[in-house]
């Protein structure tokens, strides 16, 4: 991330015409994800899976890319905003470290997945497992600066959010002459394996003291213009196989919310129902303002979607009225209503409570 970014988030003053307000409502936040969320952590990493470059934050702080993959924020940077908190420094930059982390940290990175080896066709990556690790790593950190007693009270009231598998799909189960995996597991064989490991790092992160989890499922892959593109559905139609794959996880996943709860009182674990918020966006596109719902805002070839943003590329100029940014990621816009839904939304955005919620849980 940008070296005047850090020191503006580490000040915790106006960013980009929000202001933090004096009462946060969790006391940290720690984010867990992919190219969905990851604030710069794939800056520092051989990847091919950047986003530091132009036109990527054309709408970010001073128009500058900091590694997001969007026009501007992401889903975090904007729930960071309704809970009070600051933009969370990357985990990776050298800055995250003493007062900066207070707030929480990101530790979101481009291309990873909830198993190992997807996403290794685009080089490094913290993968799920390696996320869980690197907050082990702030942990200590945070422990002096904290005595046990301080230490368990802020992780009991601090949020952690997880937004993973969407390149367990795209990045490996999709790709089959890159990965076996769609040749060992049927779909419904393949949500049990992604749910098995998930479960070990979800209790892997409590078992280091966090007790209030947002575990977000995957949106409509099968609706994303890189899709689009290489699958050709019927025009308005979404390549349904792929939502049927992402829907058997999504299932699971809920499910695996009640487990949970049932199983550790002392906790509260939420489910964000991206699939159906992200749905209800491409039936109803114009009752939020959309009017382009089937093609990037910055990318090449069919539906913009073929190859995704390049440098120096000219994207559209009514980003507000698109979904998709480029041939993978939505828009800050769609970024703003996918947060909202997910502070205040009804139990079929959050399930059993949304986020706001959950900060008075106890």
């Amino acid at each position: 991330m940008l070296t005047l970014l850090v020191l503006i988030v580490s000040s915790l003053v106006i960013v980009s015409g929000n202001v933090e307000t004096a009462s946060p409502q969790f006391s940290a936040m720690f984010a867990f994800g992919d190219s969905l969320t990851d604030p710069g952590n794939n800056n520092y990493l051989t990847s091919l899976a950047k986003a530091n470059y132009v036109p990527y934050g054309v709408d970010f702080y001073q128009g500058q890319p900091s590694g997001r993959f969007c026009n501007g924020k992401t889903v975090i940077d904007l729930l960071g905003e309704l809970l009070g908190l600051p933009l969370l420094p990357a985990y990776a930059d050298p800055l995250a470290t003493g007062q900066n982390i207070l707030k929480g940290v990101c530790f979101a990175s481009a291309a990873a997945g909830i198993l190992d080896e997807s996403g290794q066709n685009l080089g490094e990556r913290f993968s799920f497992r390696l996320q869980v690790q690197n907050f082990e790593s702030i942990l200590n950190q945070l422990k002096n600066v904290m005595d046990d007693q301080e230490l368990t009270k802020y992780l009991r009231s601090s949020l952690a959010v997880v937004i993973l598998g969407s390149n367990d799909y795209l990045n490996n189960y999709l790709l089959p002459s890159l990965y076996a995996s769609s040749y060992i597991y049927n779909p419904a064989d393949y949500a049990d394996l992604l749910i098995k490991h998930y479960t070990r790092h979800i209790l892997a992160l409590y078992s280091l003291g966090l007790r209030k989890f947002f575990l977000v499922g995957i949106g409509q892959l099968g609706c994303i213009p890189n899709q689009l593109a290489t699958s050709r559905p019927p025009p308005g139609k979404c390549v349904s196989s792929v939502n049927d794959m992402v829907g058997q996880f999504n299932i699971q996943l809920r499910s695996l919310i009640d487990q949970l709860n049932k199983s550790h009182l002392d906790a509260i674990f939420v489910y964000g129902n991206t699939y159906g918020a992200f749905g209800d966006i491409l039936k109803n596109p114009h009752a939020y303002g959309f009017t382009v719902t089937d093609e990037g805002c910055c990318g090449i070839g069919r539906n913009r979607g073929q190859i995704t943003c390049l440098p120096l590329t000219i994207p559209c100029m009514n980003r507000k009225e698109h979904v998709f940014w480029d041939a993978f990621h939505p828009t800050e816009a769609v970024n703003r209503i996918l947060a909202t839904r997910a502070y205040s939304g009804p139990p079929d955005d959050c399930y059993p409570i949304n986020v706001q919620q959950m900060a008075d849980y106890r």
